[in-house]
């Protein structure tokens, strides 16, 4: 009977262990929001000035109505403004997989990586930012 008690002990012992050592740093969602405002955003409102006499970029960072949403996304439509040729407008949408890696994507569109959440320069979604400005304002 003691091997029983002596087992329960250290079940109790380990649970409480497990349970201590799984106290998260940071919560993924905030880290992975944080990102977005930090990187993507940032970047969509600098393009968005650069180019505001002739393209138009909304930016859409309200979560969608899913419940608590474990990897958080933005997204984004860039169009021509009105009167200039006609309307070229394709939407995309930045996603973060739990593995970390951020990706954008749209209809048509291959999904292309754009980062990592430990990447803050965020360089290379500024880059594909500007690969998609020029083929919206080609007509793609």
């Amino acid at each position: 009977m003691t091997k029983f008690r002596e087992a329960l002990e250290r079940g109790k012992t380990a649970y409480q262990q497990e349970q201590d050592a799984n106290v998260p740093v940071t919560d993924f969602a905030t880290k992975a929001s944080a990102w977005l405002n930090d990187v993507v955003v940032a970047s969509l409102e600098a393009a968005k000035a650069e180019v505001a006499g002739e393209m138009t970029i909304d930016i859409d960072t309200a979560p969608r109505r899913r419940g608590r949403v474990l990897t958080p996304a933005v997204r984004f439509q860039i169009f021509r403004k009105p009167g200039l040729k006609k309307t070229a407008r394709r939407a995309f949408t930045v996603n973060v997989q739990l593995s970390g890696e951020v990706s954008v994507s749209s209809p048509g569109m291959v999904a292309e990586a754009v980062g990592n959440l430990g990447d803050r320069s965020g360089e290379r979604f500024r880059n594909l930012v500007v690969k998609l400005i020029e083929d919206v304002a080609r007509g793609m």
